[in-house]
């Protein structure tokens, strides 16, 4: 069971740097298209420079906040600690949601840190 939590692990860490990418790559996305619409000038594109910055704040925000805490518990789950099995196992239950591969990931986690042999590994 050992090569499973270490596999899922990796899952988790390889998961939460798609969503750090994908915070970086949509604030960069988003600050181009406000850069082209305040181009335009004149008073909508002074307020859609505005709603695309936000927008784009917020996203980048709400993706960090998603990888990171993967990341960490990916971290924690390869050396074993304890407390990266209990929010493994409350990431896993939340990434059911995200269909396909976070149900994949989600399920895949669940059984792997419900297991009794796991939890001997993470008693040590």
């Amino acid at each position: 069971m050992a090569t499973h939590v270490k596999v899922l692990g990796t899952l988790f860490i390889v998961f939460g740097a798609f969503y750090v990418l994908l915070a970086f790559g949509s604030a960069a996305i988003l600050s181009i298209i406000a850069g082209i619409v305040g181009s335009e000038g004149g008073e909508d594109a002074a307020l859609g420079t505005s709603v695309l910055g936000i927008t784009g704040m917020v996203a980048f925000v709400f993706w960090l906040c998603i990888g990171i805490p993967g990341i960490i518990t990916g971290i924690g789950l390869l050396k074993f600690k304890r407390w990266a099995r209990i929010v493994g196992i409350v990431l896993s239950a939340l990434r059911l949601i995200e269909f396909p591969f976070g149900t994949l990931l989600g399920g895949y986690g669940l059984w792997v840190l419900f297991s009794s042999e796991t939890e001997k590994l993470f008693d040590k």
